[in-house]
């Protein structure tokens, strides 16, 4: 009994430890934020800052998760209630809302078997030393070329738990080599996406994605929450959080806002490199893009807050490049449309102790 006492002890320094880590990560990376707004578009008004404060003490029980809503603060000029800290979400939400369900989104070999449809670009998997089709029949490994490249000429490679633009590799049928892929580890080879032309005149190299934000609510129902869309720049292969371009966008009609951030979070409104403006632009294939996330996140409503990353092919094709069960970002989001999630009590919820 004596040993196991010591071991809970040790478990929750651990724990503690941890938190005091992520609380300070995200309390320097949101004050970074706020001095680069402030450097923008001049100081925010201290008695909105106080506000911000108070709100997270009183609201969150904390002062730890003041730095985001003073960042949400700064960038809307004024203070709204109902905000949720980024960090606040990653510490208190994912666990009571996701836990282990949320977590499965990190092995991108088990998608397909999780959601049904076709609308996942997968063409095999690599997974614990064997290569296997998108139906998971295992591939003999001299038969891989002409597997993944049934139908298509480039691929991409993504590990498992691949975020913010790493962990991702191109091959074309000259590069492709599956000792390389071995050596990255476990994941998914997916098709390389042709875009839809109008996300094309934006960026042409990397595919742009909409990342769509969806939530169960304590009733069982699904609903949207927040859609942006992701840009890469115009000499990227593919999206990298550190050089982005994100806009918001008008969940009742599909069109961009008028403005774009870049990753400094400066307002532009158009591309950077292709000078192609934002306002007016209608996402396409809008409605079956949210019919879509809507029908995948009903096959796994345990995950009760999901964020997906889809695209548009060329022929107007909705494409499910990846979901993300754990911690999606929420910050872009609550800042730009928010607040997003200020009807379902998930301020009433507390940490794990």
């Amino acid at each position: 009994m004596m040993l196991l006492g010591v071991e809970n002890i040790a478990r929750r320094s651990v724990k503690r430890a941890a938190l005091y880590k992520f609380h300070r990560g995200h309390g320097a990376q949101a004050r970074k934020v706020l001095q680069l707004l402030e450097k923008k578009y001049g100081r925010a008004d201290p008695a909105n800052l106080k506000l911000a404060d108070t709100y997270a003490c009183d609201v969150f029980g904390d002062s730890v998760y003041a730095p985001w809503l003073r960042v949400y603060t700064a960038f809307s000029r004024t203070f709204k209630e109902g905000w949720i800290p980024d960090n606040y979400y990653g510490s208190v939400v994912v666990p009571n809302m996701k836990g282990w369900y949320g977590k499965i989104s990190n092995l991108k070999p088990v998608s397909r078997l999780i959601l049904d449809g076709d609308t996942f670009p997968d063409v095999a998997y690599f997974a614990n030393g064997l290569f296997f089709t998108d139906q998971c029949v295992v591939v003999p490994e001299h038969e891989l070329k002409s597997v993944v490249f049934q139908h298509s000429d480039r691929v991409v490679f993504k590990t498992d738990g691949s975020k913010q633009g790493n962990g991702v590799y191109i091959f074309d049928k000259d590069t492709f080599d599956r000792e390389a892929i071995k050596s990255l580890g476990n994941g998914v080879i997916q098709k390389f996406v042709v875009q839809h032309r109008l996300f094309n005149a934006f960026a042409a190299k990397s595919v742009a994605t909409l990342r769509f934000t969806t939530v169960v609510d304590d009733a069982g129902r699904i609903s949207v929450r927040a859609c942006f869309l992701r840009l890469g720049r115009a000499e990227e292969t593919h999206i990298r959080s550190d050089h982005e371009v994100c806009v918001p966008v008008n969940l009742a009609t599909g069109e961009l806002c008028g403005e774009g951030y870049l990753s400094d979070w400066g307002a532009t409104p158009e591309h950077p490199d292709s000078k192609v403006r934002f306002a007016g632009v209608m996402v396409p294939a809008f409605a079956q893009c949210v019919a879509t996330v809507l029908g995948l996140h009903r096959q796994i409503p345990f995950a009760r807050c999901v964020g997906w990353d889809v695209t548009v092919d060329a022929d107007s094709h909705v494409q499910v490049l990846e979901w993300n069960g754990e911690h999606n970002d929420v910050k872009f989001s609550e800042a730009t449309q928010g607040p997003c999630f200020s009807d379902l009590n998930w301020e009433r919820l507390r940490a794990a102790s």
